[in-house]
């Protein structure tokens, strides 16, 4: 298996300078992170397909794009219901066809707190939706990827996922997950394919804001990852397989 490191230099290779465009389905597009990186997709030329639970959400999405409305397909899908995500991956083929790349952006974090005072519903919406929010896509868009035997697919993870931290122990539980995952299902792709795990490094969000508080100002903007990540994304190949990356 030949993984790159984190501080690989990677090409810019995008549909604006001539290369081929590519279709990237991303879960969790309504804000943060997922925003961020479809919209920089879009302005690159690629064909983005988003889902997220909040349809305003999604609306404005779509009124920031710079292409006309049919080239993308945002949809209301929840990755924490398997039928919600099967619904979506048919849906998916019947618009688009298979994604070349599939980003499992979606995710939560618990308010801070030692374990032993997570609420059960706190420490279970984690889990659904970090580690069996990932688990549904790949149940459902796997086996359509497996019948051209390509297509690369990025499991978002954190540092959390790679170290332990006081107060947010369900969200570094279900990174960790992540990793694991990752590396196993690489096992079992054929070659052409590849899933890695990728440490988005740390962003301004909100998500981050829950944990940092005024603090996350410090850090930088998720405009400004979505160049990098853009880049490092359309440049991963089946070589990659089973890697944990950082940006």
């Amino acid at each position: 298996m030949n993984r790159r490191s984190s501080t690989t230099s990677y090409k810019g290779m995008n549909a604006v300078n001539g290369a081929s465009s590519r279709t990237v389905l991303i879960t969790g597009v309504g804000r943060g992170l997922g925003r961020a990186l479809a919209l920089e997709l879009a302005k690159r030329g690629h064909t983005v397909i988003g889902c997220a639970r909040t349809q305003d959400r999604l609306n404005s999405l779509q009124s920031d794009f710079p292409d006309p409305s049919d080239k993308h397909l945002l949809l209301n899908a929840d990755v924490r219901s398997n039928s919600s995500i099967e619904e979506l991956a048919r849906i998916v083929m019947e618009k688009k066809g298979v994604p070349d790349i599939i980003v499992n952006n979606a995710g939560t974090i618990n308010k801070n707190n030692k374990i032993w005072e997570v609420p059960e519903e706190d420490f279970d919406t984690v889990i659904d939706t970090n580690v069996k929010g990932v688990a549904n896509m790949l149940r459902h868009f796997i086996p359509l990827m497996l019948t051209r035997n390509q297509g690369i697919i990025v499991n978002m993870s954190s540092g959390w996922g790679r170290s332990g931290a006081a107060l947010v122990a369900p969200y570094c539980a279900s990174k960790w997950a992540i990793e694991g995952l990752t590396r196993s299902v690489a096992k079992e792709l054929p070659d052409g394919m590849a899933v890695i795990a990728l440490n988005p490094g740390v962003i301004k969000t909100d998500m981050l804001e829950s944990c940092f508080g005024d603090s996350a100002g410090l850090y930088q903007e998720p405009e400004a990852w979505a160049l990098k990540a853009a880049t490092m994304i359309l440049n991963l190949t089946a070589a990659d397989n089973g890697a944990s990356l950082t940006v």
